[in-house]
């Protein structure tokens, strides 16, 4: 072969690779934002407000940005805080978020008693936002269960350092996500935190059809063979990676109006 058209051939390989990547790159499913919203709320009125607002105003409005499923999920027992998972495609979605909402008149109209509450009569007591990109075992939110009577579980785990809490994420995408499969630990999603309090830390969510459930695929969880083999390899036992007392566990229940 003369070297002329060895060098064709050769950039016409290259070229082919190269877009052959590049597919498989467009082909990958795109990692999700999760915007997770704490709200405090002191009063029954304020949260009969809420409520009115969520499903009058502020879903529909969301819905129109393209930012769906919203989750609205209460305490199990207590009257506050209130949360709201909000998917985002882009970090863009996230900053933007506020501004885009400001110019949707069908949202402000919706929403003014909420949005234009008097300061001596706030809707809510404070919110806290955390901001989480998805693992990569598990690069979009899913909704396994929307039975009626679903039950949610909210997990932080919080690291010593940013390392370790890396290490502890790399656990998930290795094994642990693909044995909650297993043994009917549903997920909802998985985060990395990378704005809030506590970090560094990851947060995921778990939904199943009702308590005795969620009791019983935790218990199955515990005996499992391939879960006994993970947690005893030294790089991955939660005295190395996870924060002494670390652990944060809530059981939460979705409003009636909540997409997930």
């Amino acid at each position: 072969m003369q070297r002329r058209e060895f060098l064709v051939t050769s950039c016409a390989a290259g070229l082919t690779s190269l877009a052959g990547s590049s597919a498989m790159a467009q082909n990958q499913p795109a990692r999700a934002y999760y915007e997770l919203r704490r709200y405090e709320i002191e009063t029954p009125e304020q949260k009969a407000g809420f409520d009115k607002f969520l499903s009058e105003a502020a879903i529909p409005a969301l819905s129109r940005l393209g930012i769906k499923p919203v989750g609205v999920f209460y305490s199990e027992k207590d009257l506050s805080p209130i949360y709201i998972l909000l998917p985002h495609g882009s970090l863009e979605s996230f900053a933007t978020l506020t501004q885009r909402l400001d110019k949707d008149q069908e949202f402000l109209q919706a929403g003014a008693a909420f949005i234009d509450a008097p300061a001596d009569k706030p809707a809510y007591k404070n919110l806290e936002t955390q901001l989480m990109m998805a693992f990569e075992g598990m690069p979009r939110l899913e909704m396994p269960v929307t039975s009626e009577g679903r039950v949610f579980q909210l997990r932080t785990y919080e690291s010593p350092s940013e390392k370790t809490g890396l290490k502890k994420i790399e656990m998930f995408n290795t094994a642990e996500i693909a044995i909650f499969r297993k043994v009917g630990l549903h997920p909802v999603f998985f985060g990395q935190t990378l704005a809030g309090t506590k970090m560094p830390n990851l947060t995921y969510m778990l939904v199943f059809k009702d308590a005795q459930e969620q009791q019983a695929n935790w218990k199955k969880f515990g005996g499992d063979p391939d879960w006994q083999k993970l947690r005893a390899m030294p790089e991955y036992m939660d005295k190395a990676i996870l924060r002494a007392k670390g652990i944060t566990n809530l059981i939460l229940k979705p409003a009636a109006y909540s997409q997930i």
